[in-house]
């Protein structure tokens, strides 16, 4: 690995961390909004971020970036299925930290890796080392145990994890920086969302901005709070092999987990326990590999 190379991926490392630990605090931030339906608060995390978007992108001058994107077919039918897919996945976790079902998103992010590692594999042909493929049996056996302690199918959580597993993979492999990409996608929502903002005001079933200011402050900041740590993301997913971004993704869902235990009180089991203690294994048996690849490579150098 040359030196570039190493800055390059340290970057990427640097991104996806703050990213994930952002999302870590989401349940603390959308706990503030559960007096508006679901997906009102989708559509203006959509409609905030497009304005907020725009703004950086007309401020440094680079809006015809947009308009190159929307020129390039490939681009466009990417970036619209990444729209589809994170707009669904930020619908059911709204939706499932209204319900007080914060343990139950923490393991459809959890699950997320594993979805991550698979399409690496089938789509981008990345291979793992035997020392990978047992953190990733590790994990799987701790995911696999609290599935069955939760005592049915959780749709919640395998919606969640498919969604931003395959977001992860569109965003990786369409060609556009992060920032255009993510504003194209807004932009392709926006439509939907602002239309469905305007027709609940009208029908007298919208939200804002009749809520309490703190309330209306969370909404508009909304924008600023979901298009950060996805710039971020994007950012570290072109930088990084899915693999790692795979195994990143338990910083966010750990984070989740302590606060629904902790903070919300959500009930905790010995099967919890374990299965905690199992990915967490596997988490520091992937570290570890990953180190001692680096330390091979600095050698070699």
């Amino acid at each position: 690995m040359s030196e570039s190379e190493k800055q390059h991926s340290t970057a990427g490392l640097g991104y996806g961390i703050l990213a994930y630990l952002i999302w870590g605090f989401f349940p603390v931030y959308f706990k503030t909004v559960t007096t508006v339906p679901a997906l009102q608060v989708v559509s203006h995390r959509i409609v905030w971020s497009v304005l907020f978007l725009s703004l950086i992108l007309l401020s440094r001058g680079r809006w015809g970036a947009i308009t190159d994107a929307f020129r390039d077919r490939r681009v466009v039918v990417l970036l619209t299925s990444s729209a589809l897919l994170i707009a669904t996945n930020w619908l059911v976790f709204i939706i499932a930290v209204g319900h007080s079902q914060v343990i139950q998103s923490s393991l459809g992010y959890f699950i997320t890796p594993f979805v991550s590692v698979l399409l690496g594999v089938i789509f981008l042909q990345e291979r793992l080392s035997r020392l990978q493929i047992i953190s990733l049996f590790l994990a799987a056996a701790g995911v696999v145990l609290l599935t069955a302690h939760y005592g049915r199918f959780p749709w919640v959580s395998l919606i969640l994890a498919v969604t931003f597993g395959s977001y992860g993979l569109f965003r990786k492999v369409v060609t556009v920086d992060s920032i255009t990409g993510l504003t194209v996608e807004t932009l392709l929502l926006s439509p939907f969302a602002l239309g469905y903002l305007v027709y609940v005001s009208l029908n007298g079933t919208g939200s804002f901005p009749g809520q309490a200011l703190q309330t209306n402050f969370f909404l508009v900041f909304a924008g600023v709070a979901t298009s950060v740590p996805l710039l971020l993301f994007a950012s570290a997913a072109r930088r990084l092999r899915l693999a790692t971004i795979g195994f990143l993704q338990y910083i966010t869902p750990t984070m989740h987990f302590l606060l629904a235990v902790l903070l919300y009180k959500e009930p905790f089991t010995q099967a919890h326990l374990t299965c905690f203690i199992l990915i967490w294994a596997g988490l520091c048996c992937y570290s570890y590999d990953a180190w001692r690849r680096i330390q091979a490579a600095r050698l070699n150098n």
